[in-house]
């Protein structure tokens, strides 16, 4: 790229999110976004923790990439850290930084409803690939354009997924088709809906999740906040809310149910394909390993990471019995629900934001490793899930500046990996050697 320039990120002190009142049991919460709020636990029991279901296989149907071949680092300097390279700060609180198959553009999602078209060739901002925001409720801190993936098949048919808060508060999935490649350049009129859902009657406009991604399987993943309501919603599987979603946006109209769905004779929604989650404001899917790696925002204790073999299914994943690895609600038995593979407490932070997967090869170092960080204090840290297990547990923070808060992360066509933050402002994380 031309005419880059390094930055240590200004000291930014952080003022979270203001308290607000609980909304469904009347308990006292404060909050914060992305990702945050509502009721008040019972008392904490036992820790228990634990990991999850070992790797898949890694073949990889539906247009998915095949296992790579892993980068050496023999011949560099010692990895000292990682650093941030600034890129731009024309993306107002971008919430997706992401790559499409088939060229080498980077797509920026602004969370008011525009996706920009970075040219690395040019180092600039083409126009904007599509404005929505005549569509899009963003007045809310969670609210917005929140996720965008490209189906597998993208470069011969043009066909990406938008899941975006409309102007009525309902949270809605669609698809659009591109009209031109270079730039890309989309017709909101193109659009087709495939599912709204309205938000819960009397909460406030929060935990709407809303990530995208396409699955090794070609089926399209998708994360749904349990919409603030969390004893309604978080161990109900028959709703969408506080669920992972597995469609097949190939097999019928205006979807197909995949299947092998754990749901799909019964007992929740065909739709649902893991459940008891909070906030799952970011995910991300390795399709070498055949895991998702899920970020979801706790609510007064814990921040969690939940790791999950994408062979299974069905998976509960405690809330609102079971926030990380304590009791949420008294006298839950914790042996119930897949425990996350890592949390963190209150004295780390306060808010995930997952987090990506880094298959690239600028820092060999960190292959297989998953990254994430706190959007209230800054904290970045990674880990590797080896055979079930967690390892090589890592803190990277201070290459990153105090106080930034990063709302997305992402990975362009090389797999190397960008951050989007609350201001504004669009990185790349670079190694420090």
């Amino acid at each position: 790229m031309k005419q880059k320039r390094w930055m240590a990120v200004a000291v930014l002190m952080m003022l979270v999110a203001a308290a607000c009142s609980a909304t469904d049991e009347g308990g006292p919460t404060t909050g914060v976004e992305p990702g945050d709020q509502t009721e008040t636990p019972g008392a904490p029991s036992s820790t228990l923790p634990g990991d999850t279901a070992a790797p898949g296989d890694t073949s990889a149907p539906g247009g998915m990439p095949t296992v790579p071949t892993p980068p050496s680092a023999e011949g560099l300097d010692p990895l000292l850290g990682l650093d941030i390279e600034f890129i731009n700060d024309d993306i107002p609180q971008p919430s997706m930084i992401l790559s499409a198959p088939g060229d080498d553009f980077l797509y920026m999602v602004d969370k008011r409803g525009t996706i920009r078209v970075y040219d690395s060739a040019l180092d600039k901002l083409p126009d904007r690939m599509i404005n929505i925001r005549d569509q899009v409720a963003s007045g809310g801190v969670e609210q917005g354009l929140l996720g965008m993936a490209f189906h597998p098949d993208y470069a011969s048919n043009g066909r990406f997924y938008l899941y975006y808060v409309d102007i009525g508060g309902a949270r809605t999935l669609a698809e659009f088709t591109v009209q031109s490649n270079d730039p890309p350049i989309t017709d909101p009129a193109s659009q087709r809906i495939l599912w709204t859902r309205d938000q819960p009657e009397n909460v406030e406009p929060r935990h709407y999740g809303g990530f995208l991604e396409f699955g090794p399987d070609g089926y399209l993943y998708v994360s749904v906040g349990d919409g603030a309501r969390a004893s309604v919603n978080g161990q109900d599987p028959n709703n969408f809310f506080g669920t992972i979603l597995r469609l097949d946006v190939d097999g019928g109209d205006p979807y197909g149910i995949p299947p092998d769905n754990p749901f799909v004779d019964g007992g929740g929604a065909p739709e649902v394909w893991a459940y008891g989650l909070r906030n799952p404001w970011r995910f991300d899917i390795d399709p070498v390993d055949n895991l998702i790696y899920i970020a979801d925002v706790g609510q007064v204790t814990w921040e969690e990471v939940d790791v999950l073999s994408l062979d299974g299914g069905g998976y509960n994943l405690g809330w609102d019995q079971v926030e990380g690895i304590s009791c949420f609600r008294d006298g839950c038995d914790m042996s119930l629900y897949v425990p996350p593979a890592v949390v963190y407490g209150r004295e780390d932070g306060c808010s995930i934001t997952g987090g990506v997967l880094y298959r690239g090869s600028a820092i060999p170092e960190l292959y297989g490793s998953y990254l994430y960080a706190d959007w209230c204090t800054g904290m970045v840290r990674s880990f590797k899930f080896v055979d079930g297990e967690v390892t090589e547990e890592q803190d990277w923070t201070d290459g990153f500046g105090a106080g930034i808060q990063i709302n997305t992360w992402g990975t362009d066509s090389d797999g190397e990996m960008w951050i989007g933050t609350f201001d504004g402002s669009i990185y790349k994380i670079v190694p420090r050697r």
